[in-house]
C-alpha cells in the first residue's frame, strides 16, 4: 500500500503529513517507527494524519517517532491549519485533537496563530501521580543536598509538560536529564521535559526533550507551557518570544480568556509517497 504525504516543519519541528479525509490511515506502531526513522525512513519528529471530524474542519491524529499516539502537537497544528486554510481559501480553520479542539488563523506569510486553549494547572490535569502545587512540584535531578535541577513547573497544554528553570541547555544535559524525567513515576502518562532560560521578561530560550520523540528543534506546546510556567513564577510577563533551536515562537497568555495563543512559521519541505 502506498500513500502520498506532505513533508512540513514548524520552527524546525518536522512532520510527515498524510491526508486521511477520504481514505483511512491507520499505521501500526512499527510502521510509524519505520517512517520516522531518519536513517532508513522519511525521518520526522511526528507522523500526522488529517482525518474527518463531525465538529471541526478536520481531526488531527499524532504519532511520535517512537510509534506512540499522543494527544496533540502545537507546531503540527499550525502546519495542518495552514493546509486546511489553503484548501478552502479561508482565513481560519478549526481542528480537533485528542487533546481538545483548537482554531488556527492566518498571521502573515506562511505564519499561523493557534488558540491553544486554557492551560491545565491542577495536578489532576497534568496529570501527576500525587497532589502538588504545579507552580513548583517536588522533583529534582542529582544529589539530594545539591540537585542539578529542582522544583519545576508542571502544565498541561492538552499534553503533559514539566518545565525546569535553568541555564544548562547543552545537548548532553538535555538528553540525559530529559530521558531520565520523561518516564518518572510522578507522571503516569509520561511527560515532555522543558529546559527554560529566562533572558528577559518577554524572552525565553527553550529546549525540549519531547516524550516519545527526544530532543527536537522546537516544541509548540512546550513553548506554551514554558511561558505559562515562567509567568506563574513571576519570571516573565504573560507575553514572550520563545527562542527554539528551529526558530522563534510568539506566545501570549490572554488574561481575559485565559487561553494561550501561539504564533509562528510553517514551511513545506516537499512531497512524496509512503510505501507501507
Amino acid at each position: 500500500m502506498t500513500r502520498p504525504f506532505v513533508r512540513m516543519n514548524g520552527a524546525g519541528n518536522d512532520f510527515v503529513v498524510v491526508n486521511a479525509l477520504e481514505t483511512p490511515f491507520a499505521p501500526t506502531a512499527d510502521q510509524v517507527r519505520v517512517i520516522a526513522d531518519r536513517e532508513t525512513g522519511q525521518g520526522c519528529d511526528q507522523l500526522i494524519a488529517i482525518e474527518p471530524s463531525a465538529t471541526a474542519d478536520a481531526f488531527m491524529r499524532v504519532w511520535n517517532a517512537d510509534g506512540g499516539e499522543v494527544e496533540t502537537c502545537g507546531n503540527a497544528l499550525r502546519c495542518v491549519g495552514w493546509l486546511l486554510m489553503e484548501s478552502t481559501g479561508k482565513d481560519s480553520a478549526t481542528i480537533d485533537t485528542l487533546g481538545g479542539p483548537t482554531t488556527a488563523a492566518r498571521a502573515g506569510d506562511h505564519r499561523v496563530r493557534v488558540d491553544m486553549g486554557a492551560p491545565g494547572l491542577d495536578w489532576t490535569q497534568v496529570p501527576l501521580a500525587e497532589e502538588m502545587d504545579t507552580r513548583g512540584i517536588e522533583l529534582q535531578v542529582g544529589p539530594i543536598e545539591a540537585p542539578i535541577l529542582h522544583t519545576p513547573g508542571a502544565v498541561s497544554m492538552g499534553n503533559p509538560h514539566v518545565v525546569f528553570f535553568t541555564d544548562r541547555q547543552d545537548d548532553a544535559f538535555v538528553r540525559g536529564s530529559g530521558s531520565l524525567v520523561e518516564h518518572h513515576p510522578l507522571f503516569p502518562e509520561g511527560v515532555n521535559v522543558g529546559f527554560a532560560r529566562v533572558l528577559a521578561p518577554d524572552r525565553i530560550r527553550l529546549r525540549v526533550w519531547e516524550r516519545g520523540a527526544g530532543l527536537t528543534k522546537a516544541c509548540g506546546t512546550g513553548a506554551c507551557a514554558a511561558l505559562v510556567a515562567t509567568a506563574r513564577r513571576g519570571l516573565t510577563g504573560r507575553h514572550a518570544v520563545v527562542e527554539a533551536d528551529g526558530g522563534d515562537l510568539q506566545i501570549d497568555w490572554d488574561e481575559a480568556t485565559g487561553h494561550v495563543f501561539m504564533t509562528g512559521p510553517i514551511e513545506i519541505e516537499g512531497t512524496g509517497t509512503l510505501a507501507l
